[in-house]
């Protein structure tokens, strides 16, 4: 029988849902205001309010929230606060789930030990198993020193499942405090990874175990700010202001990458024209081979509504990698850069063009190569250093990428550097060309002086055979139909008809399928 409306009225509210709330409560808002106050004083945001920011409204799910470690010795049994210093669960971004694993340094300096790798581990099965981008908020200490070699292990589950991910599911690591010691190799895992100025650095030894090694006094900003990875090891492929520009930048690149490698990237409707004219583009790029432009002003003038999100911008600037759409479709795009070293192709930049490709094929977005490049970059440095081996990974990537792939040659493209930037030869499905191009195994200049070397030397003007000779190269292999009449070049087209080009092509691409020989995996150039 029902209880009557008296009875219902006089039940008490249940002493355990109480509980729950309180215990609840304590998890969000963390160990105390001074921990909150610590924590903005560095200009940093707390765990609550980063994913405040990263997440559309209401739609963050947080799981083991209420967790606690188990350990003892050193005091940890003594304090024992909910999350363990780690926040987990999933969201969405524009309408999309994403997972997340945010660290909170106000608790254990947001450090690792048992319960919260087993968290983070959980956590990144889960996503492998939603097909759901994966994100990590990166403010900890590293390994939690009391709890011994289980934080060592910890970091070994995380490092196994990014590989295990890898090419799976979009990861993006934001380093937003230190990431030291094993942290540091869980970003360089992962498909992207953002730092922000001032209060990111990651390093695998900080400054006070360089100083005792080597005597080397060095700051924290110095051996692993944003800017030296930005820069100088681009370990980092983006580097913002504040945290609330880089949580925003994450969500800006999630808008152009599928949530795993069985779908393909969003698509929007366009409000760009997909016929519109680049007749900007004649007078970005100058006809003289040797005349330096900003290959980025080509790049906005041709994408949809000059939008894109260049990847390691800072790091390799002769060679530009980007995101962007043309049509409302995503595509990856690799151009060569004049202004920086005349856009050769050095050790870096082939390693992030590598890179760069092989992120592409792996989420099926297809790849736009804009060429202007005079070739490799010579120097007893670079061969000393590997240029054969680094360069070669570019070539392996282009070569074992199944995507739809078009390649546009800008201006020149000169000897193995034109090979290597994704030519017919190593399956581009299609290759235009502007009027001015010019394609050859070298300038005219350099061939003349190998080809007619003798006859230079013994003639009594070499100025004026050198010139004629120069002149005779490049109006018999250097003009600008030579790779078109051999069919290496589908079409020269007015630099005006590219965007509309460009789009029509990836439209006819779009059902491309090719598969690769049966094998566990190649074996690419280190």
């Amino acid at each position: 029988m029902a209880p009557s409306a008296e009875a219902v009225d006089t039940v008490e509210p249940s002493s355990g849902v109480a509980e729950l709330h309180a215990a609840k409560r304590e998890a969000v808002d963390g160990p105390s205001p001074r921990a909150t106050r610590a924590q903005h004083d560095k200009g940093k945001l707390t765990v609550r309010e980063r994913l405040d920011a990263l997440f559309d409204p209401g739609t963050f799910r947080e799981i083991e929230g209420l967790r606690r470690h188990r350990a003892q010795g050193f005091g940890l049994e003594n304090r024992r606060p909910y999350t363990d210093g780690v926040v987990t669960g999933w969201g969405e971004i524009d309408g999309r789930k994403v997972f997340v694993y945010a660290h909170d340094f106000r608790i254990f300096g947001g450090s690792l030990g048992e319960a919260h790798a087993e968290k983070i581990h959980k956590l990144m099965d889960l996503a492998e198993a939603a097909g759901a981008p994966l994100i990590g908020l990166s403010d900890g200490a590293g390994a939690r020193i009391q709890e011994g070699v289980t934080a060592l292990a910890g970091y070994g589950g995380i490092f196994r499942r990014n590989v295990r991910a890898s090419g799976v599911i979009p990861q993006i690591s934001v380093i937003l405090g230190p990431c030291a010691g094993g942290a540091a190799y869980s970003p360089a895992l992962t498909d992207f990874t953002f730092m922000v100025r001032g209060t990111s650095q990651m390093y695998v030894t900080g400054p006070d175990v360089v100083r005792s090694v080597t005597g080397e006094e060095i700051t924290h900003e110095e051996l692993g700010g944003a800017d030296v990875h930005g820069g100088a090891s681009g370990a980092a492929m983006a580097v913002c202001d504040d945290e609330a520009e880089c949580l925003a930048e994450v969500r800006y690149l999630l808008s152009l990458l599928p949530s795993n490698n069985r779908e393909l990237p969003p698509a929007v409707a366009p409000a760009d024209p997909v016929d519109r004219r680049t007749d900007a583009l004649a007078r970005l790029v100058p006809s003289e081979p040797s005349r330096a432009y900003d290959v980025r002003e080509v790049i906005a003038e041709i994408v949809d509504d000059g939008d894109c999100f260049e990847v390691h911008a800072g790091w390799a600037p002769n060679l530009v990698c980007a995101l962007a759409r043309l049509g409302g479709e995503v595509v990856g795009i690799v151009a060569n850069q004049p202004s920086h070293l005349a856009g050769v192709l050095d050790i870096r930049a082939s390693e992030k063009g590598a890179r760069f490709v092989q992120m592409c094929d792996a989420f099926s977005i297809p790849l736009a190569t804009l060429v202007d490049v005079p070739g490799f970059l010579p120097g007893r440095d670079q061969e000393h250093d590997g240029i054969i081996r680094h360069g070669a990974k570019l070539l392996y990537a282009y070569c074992n990428a199944t995507v739809p792939r078009v390649q546009l040659i800008l201006r020149k493209a000169y000897g193995g550097a034109y090979i290597v930037m994704d030519s017919r030869s190593i399956g581009a499905d299609l290759s235009f060309a502007w009027p001015a191009n010019e394609i050859a195994v070298m300038g005219a200049e350099g061939a003349a002086e190998v080809v007619f070397r003798r006859e230079i030397a013994a003639a009594d003007d070499p100025d004026e055979v050198r010139a004629r000779r120069v002149k005779e190269y490049r109006q018999e292999l250097m003009h600008p139909y030579y790779a078109a009449e051999r069919g290496l070049v589908d079409d020269v087209i007015d630099p005006a008809d590219t965007r509309a080009v460009l789009i029509d092509a990836f439209a006819t691409l779009r059902a491309k399928h090719a598969s690769l020989p049966s094998r566990k995996h190649g074996n690419p150039p280190t």
